[in-house]
């Protein structure tokens, strides 16, 4: 009898060896498929949520503030609707015009460009939170005295740039105010008044008048 393999066998046998491989190659790329989503899971934070309303847990003023609110509301439409605090005023919607401003650790922020949900862990201070109990802070009280309050709308935003900036820099020169707050429109055009503001509240003396034309901007 011949011991030779028939090729029917022959090739059963490199089937059968053929599909083994295939089938450890595809263990093997699932457990580093896996592997590799669990460290990018881990690298990559938090898993997208929504589309419905979840918690969201916001400290403002200093004190937390519980929300159940849709991933995609801002931080504006947070404080505005979801909460008493509207002082922070919405005009532009659409990160141009600066009244919704307000501090998001210690940086101002446009807060209709911020999602609520992403401001979670973050330190939140609304034109509210300056004067707690309710005295003026040194800048409220400088745009009272220095009339530069006119309809209002601009106001919060502005109170908060000019804090800011003294924030960082206490002692700012004219030029320092005007383009700390560029970003701030005021169509009632009080842009004197709120340079004038800004200097008395840094304790800076301000020039004696300004003139419209002077500050057509604060660019």
């Amino acid at each position: 009898m011949s011991d030779a393999v028939s090729p029917s066998a022959s090739a059963l046998s490199r089937r059968s060896f053929l599909k083994g491989i295939g089938t450890s190659a595809l263990t093997v790329a699932s457990v580093q498929a896996g592997a590799l989503a669990d460290e990018i899971s881990k690298v990559s934070g938090p898993q997208p949520q929504g589309p419905g309303a979840v918690p969201v847990t916001l400290t403002i003023n200093g004190a937390p503030r519980q929300f159940n609110l849709e991933p995609r509301v801002t931080l504006l439409d947070a404080l505005r609707y979801s909460s008493p605090l509207t002082g922070t005023k919405e005009v532009c919607d659409r990160g141009t015009c600066g009244a919704c401003s307000v501090l998001v650790d210690g940086k101002l922020t446009y807060s209709c460009m911020k999602l609520a949900i992403d401001a979670q862990g973050q330190k939140i201070t609304t034109i509210e939170g300056l004067a707690p109990v309710g005295e003026l802070s040194p800048v409220q009280q400088a745009f009272v005295e220095c009339d530069a309050l006119m309809c209002g709308f601009c106001t919060p935003g502005l109170v908060m740039a000019v804090t800011s900036l003294l924030n960082e820099n206490p002692h700012p020169t004219e030029a320092d105010v005007r383009h700390a707050c560029s970003g701030n429109l005021c169509r009632c055009g009080t842009y004197p008044h709120v340079v004038r503001a800004a200097l008395k509240a840094s304790g800076a003396e301000a020039p004696a008048q300004f003139t419209v034309t002077d500050y057509g901007s604060l660019a």
